[in-house]
């Protein structure tokens, strides 16, 4: 079988480049004797496949993607164009969203994750989830105590008191106008549902952030330890003992894990877990023996 090569995404601005984002790997996978092909995000999201996929070579064989997210239903779209062109995606549509959602993932990680309950639907600025849904949300996480607010895929820490942290879980009223609030700032970003995850209290850097550590997974081997983008300078060393046997249950082949340390003491935990595909590097790090086990694979 042929070495994969790696999808890009282009430059908008000068298709026949990656985009600005990716060029350092773009650079690592030649100095690694890799190749890579382009293709275009924004046509993909369009739901224009054929331009998205133009710049793929024919029969270039098996891909991995590297790149901005994808929505899980354009990513199917995305194998299915590169398909007509001899080309296979190495990670199916279903495992991309098994990583990439919350859903998909949870049941095998339950126990060293926060425990989470999730409402399924295209909720939308003005349709957020009734009191009811919420209150039966609660209820599975006791009801009481601390929680965050997450859509299938991201929440918005950065606006922690107004869109994802609640104090109390029994504070209908709260809890009803933080989901509010996310699903308004989410607005067409939003991803398959509301998700309220219990709050878990993390050791912290000296500005107070959780100090996160990002583990990058090649066919269940941890490939590239580093910290999370959000804080590229930390250097956590986590314990993969306990994860490492979850990471190959899910069966994913390329999946990231993001993972933080109890602030009493109490081991590490999965705060979220990625497609490797769409998770993104921190600034400076060397991604050398991540693209070499792509290249590899």
């Amino acid at each position: 079988m042929p070495a994969p090569v790696i999808l890009l995404p282009t430059d908008p601005l000068a298709p026949r480049r990656p985009d600005p984002h990716y060029v350092w790997e773009a650079q690592q996978i030649n100095e690694l004797g890799g190749e890579y092909a382009l293709v275009d995000h924004d046509a993909l999201l369009a739901g224009d496949t054929a331009r998205a996929v133009r710049r793929v070579p024919h029969g270039s064989g098996p891909l991995w993607y590297r790149g901005w997210m994808i929505p899980v239903p354009a990513y199917g779209a995305l194998a299915e164009a590169l398909a007509t062109r001899g080309c296979t995606l190495l990670t199916t549509p279903s495992s991309y969203a098994n990583a990439h959602e919350l859903p998909g993932w949870y049941a095998v990680f339950e126990g060293a994750t926060p425990p989470s309950a999730w409402i399924p639907g295209s909720w939308i600025p003005g349709d957020a989830p009734d009191a009811g849904a919420l209150a039966a949300g609660a209820r599975v996480l006791g009801g009481q105590g601390p929680a965050i607010v997450k859509d299938y895929v991201k929440s918005r820490k950065h606006e922690w008191a107004e869109a994802c942290y609640v104090p109390e879980l029994g504070d209908l009223p709260a809890l009803t106008r933080v989901v509010s609030r996310f699903v308004e700032l989410q607005g067409e970003f939003m991803t398959g549902g509301v998700v309220l995850r219990r709050f878990e209290e993390f050791v912290r850097d000296e500005d107070g952030r959780a100090v996160e550590s990002r583990v990058w997974w090649v066919d269940g081997e941890p490939v590239l330890v580093g910290p999370h983008p959000d804080h590229p300078d930390a250097d956590p060393e986590p314990e993969l003992a306990e994860i490492s046997p979850l990471v190959r249950t899910l069966g994913c082949r390329f999946i990231t894990t993001d993972l933080a340390q109890r602030a009493d003491g109490q081991g590490w935990r999965v705060v979220e877990v990625g497609d490797g595909q769409v998770s993104d590097l921190p600034r400076g790090i060397d991604a050398s023996a991540l693209l070499a086990s792509l290249i590899a694979a």
